[in-house]
């Protein structure tokens, strides 16, 4: 045998899990290529909206109750749609295809039940008079500063902007979820791996935008 060989036997040994630590397969890496391209987006969409909130007279429109209760709910949802995932994935791991189904639906349920509460929250914000480049008259006059400085109508065109995109994510990871439970007999473990990743990626977002565009817009009476 040759000591290249040896070295490669022996690395295998090592990791203990009959594969080479750095071996990553083609679909996977395309989900973690996905996955920083998708982090910078959002990171590129956070900054622009740090940098209007720093720069104008930013609107803090959300009291604790119901706004941030409900958003509270909503990532408890999202939360609680993570853990699902991990067991999914972990019964996959074990070569255990209908508890995986089983797991994958619940997060799929949890991922439904946040598309529900934030598209109420929506409509809301909509029947308050809330719109991308507009704010309700109400608005106008609670949040005018002291030196006569409206808020910035462009509170609506971020808020719509990030949470719709995530909210497209979060709906676009649903039908994919689907497809695995549809098809997990016929999958190998790393698809369902696969599909975990993107899960995750889509509930490690809303943990950012929740404090950044919730909590930081509490309005304190």
């Amino acid at each position: 045998m040759s000591t290249e060989a040896r070295a490669e036997q022996f690395t295998a040994a090592d990791w203990g899990g009959g594969t080479l630590p750095y071996r990553v397969g083609h679909r996977k890496l395309g989900m973690w290529l996905f996955i920083v391209s998708d982090s910078l987006t959002f990171s590129a969409l956070l900054m622009g909206y740090a940098y209007l909130r720093a720069s104008n007279n930013w609107p803090t429109p959300f009291p604790f109750y119901p706004s941030i209760v409900f958003s509270s709910v909503m990532t408890f949802c999202l939360l609680s749609s993570s853990l699902t995932m991990v067991f999914g994935v972990s019964a996959s791991s074990r070569g255990d295809k209908a508890g995986a189904r089983k797991w994958i639906l619940a997060t799929i349920v949890f991922g439904l039940a946040f598309i529900v509460l934030h598209l109420i929250e929506w409509q809301h914000l909509l029947h308050d008079g809330l719109r991308p480049f507009f704010l309700p008259e109400h608005w106008v006059q609670a949040f005018t500063g002291p030196d006569g400085k409206p808020p910035t109508p462009l509170f609506g065109a971020t808020f719509f902007t990030i949470t719709g995109l995530h909210m497209f994510h979060v709906f676009t990871g649903t039908i994919y979820l689907a497809v695995v439970a549809a098809r997990v007999k016929k999958l190998k473990h790393e698809d369902v791996e696969i599909s975990g990743l993107y899960w995750h990626f889509v509930d490690i977002v809303w943990i950012f935008l929740f404090p950044l565009l919730y909590l930081l817009g509490r309005h304190i009476r």
